[in-house]
């Protein structure tokens, strides 16, 4: 009798998949998975991870593939290398939690509704941190979106130019705005490492519109329950984009939370614990209709 080569290959955990930078809060047997930003680092989610964890979650939070590290590694990779490093982390969190919840920041959010559209219910649920899918915040230039941009991005200019992102680094809280230009102007080593980079190139940009159409495309196939919280102030991405998310979104469950007095990067912001609270909430309260479901369904 021939033997069949067996596949005996074992799938990596969700701690080997963290990355230096990456963290994980085990506190409960329901997960939550977060996604930071494009050009962004964990260091971003760690304290609204650490807030979830506090009502019984399980919070982990990979660096994106090419994140972290240098410009160079940032360039190597193409969005659906983030979105590929964001699936295996789900995979991998979903093997020890009961159900998993994914939430995302700004571009992090789209990869989030990129998941949910290929996994269906396996996601518990998503939670949309200023999804952008334009850059038409009070403090992107008209002239920068319609002409500058396009112009760069269509032409051989791409792999030469970056854009420098300037104060207020989608940040209203002056404490901590105040903390990010002092390792700017310091020129901190390990910068990247802690508040990610400031400086995009152009072609990492352009890998962020291919994202945006993708996920555009993606919504239609969104179903499970949606938590939309977005920044009425928001300087990078404006309020429409909320809107247009629960326009074309499939998911009979949506909930929207709309704050003021903070900007772009929520979780880092003057309203962060209030997210925070009320992402845990969503959670908790949709976990325990999938249990109910469940149980149901078991005694039927």
């Amino acid at each position: 009798m021939i033997k069949m080569p067996q596949n005996n290959t074992v799938k990596p955990s969700i701690d080997e998949l963290l990355g230096p930078n990456g963290f994980i809060e085990r506190k409960g047997s329901v997960g939550v998975l977060l996604v930071h930003g494009l050009t962004g680092t964990p260091t971003e989610m760690k304290h609204f991870g650490k807030v979830i964890a506090r009502k019984g979650f399980t919070v982990a939070c990979p660096e994106l593939a090419g994140h972290c590290a240098t410009i160079e590694a940032l360039t190597a990779t193409t969005w659906l290398d983030w979105y590929k490093s964001i699936e295996a982390a789900f995979d991998a969190l979903k093997n020890e939690c009961e159900h998993v919840f994914v939430g995302g920041l700004s571009m992090g959010a789209l990869i989030s509704l990129l998941l949910a559209a290929k996994k269906g219910h396996q996601v518990a649920g998503i939670i949309l941190l200023s999804t952008t899918f334009f850059y038409d915040g009070w403090n992107m230039p008209k002239f920068k979106q319609t002409v500058l941009l396009p112009l760069v991005l269509y032409t051989p200019l791409k792999y030469f130019v970056q854009w420098e992102e300037t104060s207020p680094y989608g940040i209203k809280d002056e404490r901590v705005r105040a903390l990010v230009h002092a390792i700017l102007e310091n020129r901190d080593n390990q910068a990247a490492d802690k508040i990610g980079y400031f400086k995009t190139p152009a072609t990492v940009i352009l890998e962020s519109v291919r994202l945006i159409k993708a996920a555009k495309k993606a919504l239609k196939d969104v179903v499970v329950p949606t938590l939309i919280v977005h920044a009425t102030e928001d300087d990078m991405a404006s309020v429409k984009n909320a809107y247009y998310t629960q326009a074309n979104i499939s998911s009979e469950v949506i909930e929207t939370f709309y704050v003021d007095d903070t900007y772009h990067v929520l979780t880092l912001d003057k309203r962060k614990d209030d997210i925070a609270k009320r992402a845990a909430q969503f959670c908790k309260e949709q976990a325990q209709k999938l249990d109910s479901h469940n149980k149901m369904q078991a005694s039927a």
